[in-house]
């Protein structure tokens, strides 16, 4: 099964955590709110995009399973 990041727009207030954890998958846009890449995660990112999701002070990031 694969995973990839999903956004909570409504809850993300864009403190920018998120990409400062995990910037080969995720940057800030101009307004610090994360620009997610869709692909799925790889097994060598996976631990770090945990640690982002557990990090997110506002819970609005997750990992998304995306099929097999």
């Amino acid at each position: 099964m694969n995973q990839t990041l999903a956004v909570n727009w409504i809850a993300c207030d864009g403190r920018g955590l998120c990409a400062e954890l995990l910037p080969e998958r995720i940057t800030p846009d101009e307004w610090g709110f994360p620009v997610v890449d869709g692909h799925p995660m790889g097994p060598d990112l996976l631990p770090d995009a945990r640690r982002a999701v557990a990090a997110c002070p506002t819970l609005a990031l997750r990992l998304a399973a995306t099929g097999r």
